[in-house]
Order: C-alpha cells, then structure tokens, then sequence
C-alpha cells in the first residue's frame, strides 16, 4: 500500500516541528534539579509561569503585523529567528545558568530568568509562524507536523527520566532537637543520584534545536522538498479564507458577485510567492466551512489549549501525587507518550467531521474536569488510597491527552483545507487559550490558594 506522504519529508516536517516547544519544555522537566542550585528555591516556577504569558507579546505582535498588512509574509524569517534565538539560548544557559545576581538585598536568578524569557518569547510565537508556514504543504503533512510538536515534549521527558530528575523513595529520617535533646523520625524523600549534570541536559536541547534549524533549512530551500509542497492551486485576490456565510460551496470559488477563481495552476508554493493572497486553497479542498463552524473551530481549539497547556499543567502534583509518586510519575510520562501517539493514530484515522471533533473535545473535557476535581480534593481525592485510584487517574491522564491531541490534529486538517490565514488564527488562539488558563490557575494557585499540596511520602 503506497503512502499517501513521502517518509523523508515527514521525517523532515517531524525534526522541524520539535522545535516548537523543545526548550521550554525541557526547562520545566529540568526545574527538580535546578531548583536545588538556584535562590528562589521552588518559587522558581511562579517565576517562570509570569515571564511566560509576558512573552506572549510576541505572537501578539507577529498577529497583528499580518492582520494589518496581509501582504507581508513573516514566516520564514520569523521561524529561522525563532530557531536561532533558542539554540543560542539554550547554549548561553548550559553555561550561565547558575549565575546569579543581589537585587535589592535577595539574590536572583537573573542569567536564567533573562534566557528563559527568550525561550518563551521564540517558542510562543512559534505557534503563529509554523502553522502559517504549513499552509504551503499538502493536508496530509499537518499530522506529521504534530507529531513533532508531541514529541517536543516527549523527548525531554525521556531524556530526563533517562538522568533520573525526580526520581525519589520514601525513606525514614532523623532530625535531632539539640535544645530539648530530642530525635524526631519522619518518612521523607531521598533523591536519587543524577545521571549527567544539569548543562548536559542543556546541550541536547541546543543540539536539537540545531537539527530543528537544518529541518526547515532544507523544507525551505532544498528542491526534493518541493514534492511536499501544494499543487494544482490558485489564489484569491481577496484576503479572505475558503469560508462562506451560507455554506460548503464548489470548485470553482466563488468571490463576491462576480469574481471566479479557476483552479489548475501546476506552480509550487513557497511563502514567498503567494505575496498577492493570504489564502491558500488547496487542490484537495473541494468544500468550505461556514463561518459560524469556523468559529466553532477556533472556540475549541482556544478552549483545549487553555486546558491542556495552562490549566492542567498548573494542578498535575495536586491531581497525581496524592495517589502515590508511582502513579505521578507514570501519569505524566505516559501522557507524554499518549501526545504524539494519538497524532501518529490520525495519519490512518482522521475525522472530517466537526460533530466527532466536537464530541471528542467534549469527552477530552469530561476527563480533564476530573483531574480539575482530584486537584481541589486533594490531597484525599477520590479512591486516593485504593490500586483502582491508581490505574484510573494514570489512565485518565493518559486518554485526556490523547483525545485533545487527535482533536487539536482534526481541527488544524479542516482548517488547513480553509487557507493560509485560518491557520494563522489557530495558532492565535491556541496562545489566547493557553494565555488565560494559565493566568486563572495562577490566580487559583498561587492568590485565592485553591489547592492543596498532598505531603510527598504519606506516612503509613
């Protein structure tokens, strides 16, 4: 059975899109380790969480450059500095990241907190540049695109399993009162010893980011590429999407009351041909959306990024650790696995459907407001001390990513099929979701205290 992509381009749109959100999220499977060097000890990740969402003026920016002037086409110089800014980035950090500074009497982390900012600012506006820029590949290419964003995270999180970062057994320990001579016993955690140091883990992420760079070097330049890449198409002279008020219409697309775009161009699209049209109407697009479906599509893809990338991310200790370190820790690296699994499973099974995208999305939510339910019950959620506990918050865990991940690839396939600028409005508000979910867990978390920490080693 012949595929219907060809494996070197895959594998290439796979290497680039690794670089979407590598770096970032190395540093956060990292925080166990860096914590213990640094002087804001755990409130490191509060830190981090701020300068995250203060980043996100880059793709606000990057938005409103192309909504203003539809001509300008940013993509690929936009994606090599994202590209080189976190390579660097992360180069600079293997060496300066312990590096410190006194501000007004407390010593920061500033080395670090300065470099982490330029991770989050390249990798948020990643998710307005890439997709644009597969935009000019064929449908077919999206899922392999996913699949590399599920393994930008998949990847760190084995490699640091593979250093042992949070590896951890629950151990009895002594603290000895000298004034009231005194021995105080307590079961605690003893942290296993680390494979390679905190800077080697830095350098994958800089090497990575380096072949992500070599990746869209070649899918931008390199010819053998260009058999990946959109056929058979036409542009508008409008600054409009394939998307209609009434509903799906026919080849030829209509445009207005007397305009007819004619299909049957044999030119290879690059970004940097399509100066004339932000819409890209692909040769297999043989139906458009309506708007109110366009809406619709958007409404859920702000509303499972603003679960899966800044809500849930916020409540995993509290939703998982209070059913024991075991079942954290195979929670979290099997829904890792569960991401570009799911995306892999769409390059055979993929919806068209907007009533299935819907339906999945709904069930996704059903899990993920169980794991919302588990964190403010902690630390005693439901069935918290049983072995059934245990296997349901994994699975639950495991079936919540999988679902939000084959409907995040659905939805960006439907809208692929609309043009270059329904892309472009998937990665806004795949940031606008991730942007007010982790502002409200933060005001949860961290303000109103909604949520309570399950002690790491129960005492028996």
């Amino acid at each position: 059975m012949k595929l219907p992509v060809d494996i070197p381009v895959c594998i290439a749109i796979i290497l680039f899109a690794i670089g979407s959100w590598i770096d970032v999220n190395g540093l956060w499977v990292e925080l166990p380790l860096i914590v213990q060097r640094l002087p804001e000890g755990w409130d490191l990740p509060s830190y981090l969480s701020v300068i995250i969402q203060m980043a996100n003026i880059g793709p606000l920016a990057f938005t409103l450059i192309t909504v203003l002037r539809p001509q300008t086409r940013l993509e690929v110089p936009v994606i090599f500095i994202i590209l080189g800014v976190g390579a660097a980035s992360t180069l600079l950090l293997a060496f300066f990241w312990t590096k410190t500074t006194s501000i007004a009497g407390s010593e920061h982390s500033t080395a670090l907190l300065c470099l982490a900012f330029f991770l989050a600012f390249v990798d948020c506006t990643s998710s307005v540049a890439f997709l644009p820029f597969m935009s000019t590949f064929k449908t077919e290419y999206m899922t392999p695109f996913y699949i590399g964003e599920g393994f930008s995270g998949l990847l760190p999180s084995l490699v640091a399993l593979g250093q042992g970062v949070g590896e951890y057994t629950c151990q009895n320990q002594s603290s000895f009162n000298t004034t009231t001579n005194v021995t105080t016993w307590t079961v605690g955690p003893k942290y296993e010893e680390i494979a390679f140091p905190v800077e080697d883990f830095f350098f994958f992420l800089f090497t990575m980011l380096v072949v992500s760079f070599l990746a869209f070097a070649g899918l931008r330049f390199h010819p053998y590429f260009k058999k990946g890449k959109v056929k058979s198409a036409q542009y508008e002279t409008s600054d409009s999407d394939n998307i209609e008020d009434g509903g799906p219409h026919d080849n030829p697309i209509k445009m207005g009351s007397d305009k007819t775009v004619k299909m049957g161009s044999d030119k290879t699209v690059t970004p940097d041909n399509i100066s004339n049209s932000s819409s890209l109407l692909d040769s297999s697009s043989d139906k458009g959306i309506t708007v109110s479906e366009y809406m619709i599509l958007l409404f859920l893809t702000a509303w499972m990024n603003g679960l899966s990338n800044g809500a849930l991310p916020s409540i995993q200790t509290y939703a998982a650790l209070p059913y024991g370190q075991t079942a954290y820790s195979f929670a979290l690296k099997l829904s890792n696995v569960a991401n570009p699994l799911a995306c892999f499973v769409s390059f055979f099974i993929c919806t068209k459907s907007l009533l299935a995208v819907g339906v999945i999305s709904i069930a996704g939510t059903a899990l993920a407001a169980f794991q919302l339910t588990a964190a403010a019950m902690s630390p005693t959620p439901p069935l918290y001390d049983t072995t059934g506990g245990v296997a349901l918050i994994i699975l639950v865990f495991i079936w919540q990513t999988a679902l939000f991940s084959y409907a995040k690839v659905a939805i960006a396939t439907i809208l692929r099929r609309q043009g270059r600028r329904a892309l472009l409005w998937c990665g806004g508000m795949t940031q606008v979701g991730s942007l007010i979910g982790a502002i409200v867990m933060f005001i949860l978390v961290n303000v109103v205290k909604v949520f309570k920490a399950a002690p790491t080693c129960r005492t028996p």
